[in-house]
C-alpha cells in the first residue's frame, strides 16, 4: 500500500493559483475555461497525480441533465408558481427538473437533497421556507457541502441563514409592514393574525413585520392576538375558528399567506359574518385565486414566478462567491374589496 498522501482537488486549484470551480471545470471539461488557465490546472494534476473523484465526474456529466427543486407542497398555489418559473429555466437550458415534496417536514427535506444527490442533479433549487432549527441547520449544511465540493451549485428562495447558498429573497418582513400600516391608514387599531408553524422562517419573518410596523404606531401584537394553524387553507380555517371562540374583537385579520386567508374567510362566513363589513381579511403572495375569490383579497403580490426562475438562474450560473449571491424581490399591497374602513363593531 502507498504512503502517498491523497490529493485532492482542492491541492491541484492551490498549485494551479486558480479557484476550486475553475479547477473543477478544467478537468471534468463541461465547461469553457481559458487555455492558458486549463493548460495550468492539467499541469498541476499531472504534477501531483491528482485521481478525479468519481462522482464528482459523474455529477459533472450529468450537469446538461437533471435539476432538482425542492418544495413544500406542490398542490400550494405558491409553489405551482414558483416552480412553475424554475421549470420554464430549466427548459431552456435543455435541462429535465426532477421535483421532490417535502410537506413542511424538515426530516423529509433532508431526505429529498440526499436523494437528488445520489441522482446526481447538476443543481438544487430548496424553494421552501427554511426551519428555525440549529440541529437541521447543522444537518442540511452537512448535505450540502459535500456536494457543492463535488461541483453541485445551490439556489434557495426565502432566508436560509446558515447556508451560504445563492439566495432569492422575497422581502417578507418589509411587505408585512407595508400591509399592516396600510390597514392602519384604512382605520383599523384592533388586529389578529392567523399565522402559520412558527419555526417556518417565512411565518417568523411576516409576523416580525406585521408587530414592528403595529408597534411603531403605537399597537401591541401580543401573543394572545396571533392564531397558529398548518400552513393552508384548513390552517387558516381552523385558526380563524379559534380566534372566534375566543371572542377577540379584531376589525382586521392579518393573515400570513393567501391559501390561510381562503381558510379564514370561509371559517368567518360560516359563523354569519361578513367580509369586510364586519371583518377586514388580508393575506400575502397573490396566488392567482386571491383575485377571484368574493370578495377578492387585498394581499401583498410577490412576482412568484419570477422568483422561481431567479432561483434557478443563480442555480445554473456558476459565477457566485463561496459566500452566496442575494437577489432581493420586494412586495406590492394590493388593496381589493376584502378590507374596508371599520364599519361597526363586530358581532360577538
Amino acid at each position: 500500500m502507498s504512503d502517498r498522501p491523497h490529493v485532492t482537488l482542492e491541492d491541484v486549484a492551490r498549485t494551479a493559483e486558480v479557484s476550486l470551480a475553475t479547477a473543477s471545470r478544467a478537468i471534468n471539461g463541461t465547461t469553457r475555461v481559458r487555455d492558458d488557465l486549463r493548460e495550468r490546472v492539467l499541469s498541476a494534476a499531472a504534477e501531483l497525480a491528482y485521481t478525479p473523484n468519481a462522482h464528482a465526474q459523474a455529477l459533472a456529466g450529468a450537469s446538461r441533465r437533471t435539476v432538482g427543486v425542492v418544495c413544500h407542497d406542490i398542490s400550494d398555489p405558491y409553489f405551482a408558481a414558483l416552480t412553475r418559473g424554475a421549470m420554464r429555466v430549466a427548459d431552456r437550458h435543455g435541462l429535465v427538473v426532477m421535483l421532490a415534496g417535502t410537506f413542511a417536514d424538515p426530516d423529509k427535506e433532508l431526505a429529498c437533497v440526499s436523494a437528488l444527490r445520489a441522482q446526481r442533479a447538476s443543481a438544487i433549487v430548496l424553494t421552501g421556507s427554511a426551519f428555525e432549527n440549529r440541529s437541521w441547520e447543522r444537518a442540511m449544511a452537512a448535505e450540502l457541502e459535500p456536494y457543492r465540493r463535488g461541483g453541485g451549485r445551490v439556489a434557495v428562495v426565502t432566508r436560509h441563514r446558515s447556508l451560504r447558498a445563492d439566495t432569492v429573497s422575497p422581502e417578507n418582513r418589509g411587505g408585512a409592514r407595508a400591509m399592516a400600516e396600510a390597514m392602519h391608514r384604512l382605520g383599523h387599531r384592533r388586529f389578529a393574525v392567523v399565522t402559520g408553524p412558527a419555526h417556518l422562517t417565512t411565518v417568523a419573518d411576516r409576523v416580525a413585520g406585521f408587530r414592528e410596523a403595529l408597534a411603531g404606531l403605537g399597537i401591541e401584537l401580543s401573543e394572545r392576538d396571533l392564531f397558529e394553524g398548518s400552513f393552508d387553507r384548513d390552517g387558516g380555517r381552523e385558526a380563524t375558528a379559534a380566534l372566534l371562540a375566543a371572542k377577540h374583537k379584531a376589525t382586521c385579520v392579518l393573515t400570513v399567506a393567501d391559501v390561510m386567508a381562503v381558510g379564514a374567510i370561509g371559517a368567518l362566513r360560516e359563523a354569519g359574518l361578513s367580509v369586510p363589513d364586519d371583518v377586514s381579511v388580508t393575506g400575502f403572495d397573490d396566488i392567482p385565486l386571491a383575485r377571484d375569490l368574493t370578495p377578492p383579497l387585498t394581499t401583498v403580490a410577490l412576482p412568484l414566478e419570477r422568483l422561481g426562475e431567479e432561483a434557478m438562474e443563480l442555480a445554473l450560473d456558476a459565477g457566485g462567491g463561496s459566500r452566496g449571491r442575494v437577489r432581493r424581490i420586494p412586495g406590492e399591497v394590493l388593496l381589493r374589496s376584502s378590507t374596508a374602513k371599520p364599519r361597526r363593531r363586530r358581532r360577538s
